[in-house]
């Protein structure tokens, strides 16, 4: 079986792929950016690549169509609202997961030839507050490092970032490179205790947004104790007064961290000239969000340290191509290839270019506005591309029934239902990985190709095509006459080089005469460049401005709630939820929360809790663990309406966004309430097929044997053996049942021609059982009674609760491996192979020694 060399469709790191159509999976050991390596998500690529679910045909009003039928309808619809309303009466929603040839095509209809910027993107929800600090302290969105930089840095200061668990392959770089290199010192900031700590030398437990009072306080450090660069400032960088003066007027303390371990934090960066700070979304998802980056940017900017050898701020990046969604201008306030809207001379040369007979003259409506717009009745027709923001966006349920409310959605996707799709008048069958053909840009500037290994899946085209598709059905079909996406790619190379003349940093001339099909991964401007070591900036003075900013005031009263991304899941898990390897670490929704608040709320750890706010509620599984402080929980946004019942977790965060990027506050809602929730009855059930969950919780996942379901019921049932039967979606299996009303718990298992097809376990309390049993007995010829024993028989180890999900290795595994007298994470790997692949359970693996080591110490 031949490999194809493209990129995985996960993260901003962009790791280089080795992948057949037989579902081989490996790392490209020649990629930069990941040398081979790959996180669980990568590995498991080959598990999401089938046809169960997929939407295969156009779909009218939920009926199959044929693809004119379908771009007629679409292409009507929307020239009946812009003849009718106007262009602003009309909105794109597009995506990160977009390659950058179908990312340039939407924004060209869009801003060129309809003549609105009425095109967000789900990266508003992801990178919106760098991109507008970027802009505000060097005149362009520049990120100015490299990954090397990890490497080479003797401090790493990682801010909002959970690197481990949401950037893996980075993670393990800079282990590596702390390995080699001792002294090397990484500083973790963040509310939470993650899994990122285990690397570091210093964890700062700063507040929920008390990141300004804390960079504000080392600015301040730095000038107070003779750090600043004044060579460099006073030759390069205006603003530095004004920005050092509100820095001074900032009280650290309000950082919410210890006076003692700021002070060392701060003499530490002082002291260090090569240090990087890494930021991610506990920076960006904020309603300060952009002066949080300006903070961070400050500093760099005050010292000289940027754009050298392991010194710089860097911005890491979510999605596969959030950032060549920003170079061809995905986001509403810009222009392809870096240009301005508000430049009247750019507009004139992409017009020009393009030969549009339109150009937008203003900024277009940002996410939570678009959607806003849609309630209100604003928006005509929406087309939303490869995203689900019935889910992602904050509010969730209101952004759901807004977009209901528009008279007509199209939904360009790989999968038949999703919680938008479900919403849409016409669905549009997308190709997915694999399948289709492109560009990405990761976070360090490097464009590499996506490459399809398989066929186009029954009426499926990939989105460049659809776009063109409906261009011409409105008419522009000379502008959008494309054989393939290298002729897109060709096009976009062509504008950067039209665009030239401003001087923006965006230079592309590398790619001009590069080979498409063989291209290889490189970065803009050329390999191996950083910006800004030579003072030269993109602002009209050519100077860097350092921006005073203002620490928010905290109100830290109440439980406030922060959310974010799990180790193996993805988004909305269109695509992860297809892997059993991915679904067995953490199967369902949870609620991380101190041990004194669930003390105080009356919730053990495994029970169902009762979430609230103004915006709405969800029920998650109590996480009970230190690893939140006091006073703050945190909830994964992945689980949708159909993976979880009530687990819809950005349902309860309130649609607060900063004012500069217009990217929401994610990361810190206040005002919420937490309840047990207390169930009739609590259910586990593994079968062969998906069930059909309708309780008031339940959330299912796939398995290695079929799929799971956690339940938890407000009636009890009549006839448990129709109950399991209508779950199971298996009217005529054969019933085994054992019942134990003393203990209040009831066993079913479902049976087709002697084989288990479903196990159902019930009881008046939490169920406790070996889900792995469980698991593994669906499909086997047991007896069914013995099915129901909820453990595994005598010559089978249970191996516990996955661990490490690329090799499937359990708690109870590793933990008889402790006990064997493997001491360390290495020799744990000797033993088991868990954290020999990626590596991201490497700190799990550390907390179970560590644990071990505590209770055999007390023994």
């Amino acid at each position: 079986m031949s490999l194809t060399r493209t990129t995985c469709p996960y993260c901003g790191v962009g790791c280089g792929v080795l992948a057949g159509a037989d579902g081989t999976i490996k790392g490209d050991p020649d990629h930069p950016a990941n040398f081979g390596r790959l996180c669980s998500k990568g590995s498991a690529l080959g598990e999401t690549v089938d046809l169960e679910g997929r939407l295969l045909a156009p779909q009218i009003d939920g009926v199959t169509a044929d693809w004119d039928s379908a771009l007629g309808r679409v292409a009507g619809a929307f020239g009946d609202a812009i003849r009718d309303h106007g262009p602003d009466s009309v909105a794109f929603y597009v995506s990160g997961q977009l390659l950058t040839e179908d990312y340039y095509l939407a924004n060209k209809l869009m801003k060129g030839f309809i003549g609105s910027a009425n095109i967000d993107t789900n990266s508003r929800l992801c990178m919106a507050s760098s991109v507008a600090g970027h802009k505000r302290a060097f005149g362009t969105d520049t990120v100015p490092g490299i990954y090397a930089d990890l490497e080479e840095a003797d401090l790493i200061v990682l801010v909002g970032s959970n690197l481990a668990w949401c950037h893996p392959v980075l993670y393990q770089r800079i282990a590596a490179a702390k390995e080699a290199r001792p002294d090397m010192r990484v500083v973790n900031i963040d509310p939470r205790r993650t899994a990122t700590c285990d690397l570091a030398d210093m964890h700062l437990r700063v507040a929920p947004d008390g990141d300004v009072a804390l960079f504000n306080g080392l600015l301040s450090y730095l000038a107070g104790h003779d750090h600043l660069d004044a060579r460099y400032i006073d030759a390069n960088v205006n603003g530095c007064t004004a920005a050092l003066a509100q820095a001074r007027a900032t009280d650290p303390a309000d950082a919410g961290v210890p006076a003692d371990a700021l002070d060392a934090f701060y003499r530490l960066w002082a002291q260090t000239k090569k240090v990087v700070t890494v930021y991610s979304q506990g920076v960006n998802q904020s309603a300060c969000g952009t002066d949080k980056v300006n903070a961070i940017l400050n500093c760099h900017l005050a010292t000289g340290r940027i754009g050298t050898p392991g010194a710089g701020p860097f911005s890491v990046t979510g999605q596969p191509n959030a950032m060549g969604g920003r170079e061809v201008g995905g986001l509403a306030n810009m222009l392809a290839n870096h240009l301005d809207i508000e430049n009247a001379a750019h507009r004139d040369t992409v017009q020009t270019f393009w030969n549009s007979p339109a150009i937008c003259d203003h900024a277009g409506l940002k996410a939570v506005d678009l959607f806003d717009a849609c309630a209100a009745g604003r928006i005509k027709a929406l087309w939303v591309m490869s995203t689900n923001p019935a889910v992602s966006m904050p509010d969730a349920n209101r952004v759901a029934q807004a977009i209901a409310n528009v008279p007509f959605v199209a939904v360009s996707d790989i999968m038949a239902r999703t919680d938008t799709g479900d919403l849409a008048d016409v669905l549009l069958p997308a190709t997915g990985w694999g399948e289709k053909d492109g560009t990405v840009t990761n976070s360090e500037r490097r464009i590499s190709r996506q490459r399809a290994f398989l066929p186009a899946p029954g009426m499926a085209r990939p989105d460049w095509r659809i776009i063109s598709d409906v261009a011409a059905a409105m008419g522009f079909g000379a502008a959008f006459d494309y054989a393939s996406p290298a002729e897109v790619f060709a096009e976009y190379i062509a504008l950067d080089a039209a665009a030239r003349p401003f001087g923006r940093d965006l230079d592309l001339s590398l790619f001009a005469d590069a080979d498409y099909a063989k291209l290889i991964p490189q970065q803009w401007p050329r390999d191996n460049a950083r910006f800004f070591a030579d003072g030269k900036f993109y602002h009209a003075d050519g100077k860097a401005r350092m921006v005073p900013v203002t620490a928010p005031a905290l109100d830290h009263a109440g439980l406030t709630l922060n959310t974010g991304r799990n180790r193996d899941q993805w988004h909305t898990m269109t695509r992860t939820g297809k892997s059993p390897k991915l679904g067995a670490h953490l199967a369902e929704p949870y609620l991380e929360i101190h041990p004194l608040d669930a003390a105080a709320i009356g919730t053990a750890h495994g029970d169902l809790v009762a979430v609230r706010t103004d915006r709405g509620r969800a029920i998650l599984r109590s996480l009970v663990s230190d690893r939140v402080a006091q006073g703050q929980l945190f909830a994964p946004m992945h689980w949708t309406r159909q993976t979880a019942r009530g687990g819809t977790v950005n349902a309860l965060v309130a649609p607060l966004t900063d004012p500069i990027s217009g990217q929401p506050a994610l990361k810190r809602s206040n005002g919420v309430s937490v309840k047990p929730y207390i169930a009739k009855w609590y259910g586990f059930m593994a079968c062969a097929q998906r069930p059909d969950v309708q309780t008031p919780y339940g959330a299912i996942a796939r398995t290695a044997t079929g799929w799971q379901a956690e339940m938890a019921g407000s009636e009890v049932p009549q006839d448990w053996i129709e109950t399991a039967r209508s779950i199971a979606q298996l009217p005529k299996a054969q019933p085994s049942v054992y019942e134990d009303k003393k203990d209040g718990t009831v066993r079913v298992a479902l049976s087709s021609d002697g084989v288990i097809q479903a196990v159902l376990f019930v009881s008046d309390r939490p169920v406790t059982l070996s889900r792995a049993a469980a698991v593994s007995n669906v499909g086997s010829s047991m007896p069914p009674l013995s099915a129901l024993a909820g453990r595994m028989g005598k010559d089978q180890p249970d191996p516990g609760a996955v661990v490490c999900a690329c090799l499937n290795v359990g708690q109870n595994t590793l933990l008889d491996a402790i006990e064997a007298g493997a001491t360390s994470v290495e020799a744990l790997g000797d033993a088991t192979c868990a954290g020999t692949n990626c590596g991201s359970c490497k700190p799990e693996l550390a907390r179970l020694l560590a644990r071990q080591n505590l209770r055999m110490a007390a023994e």
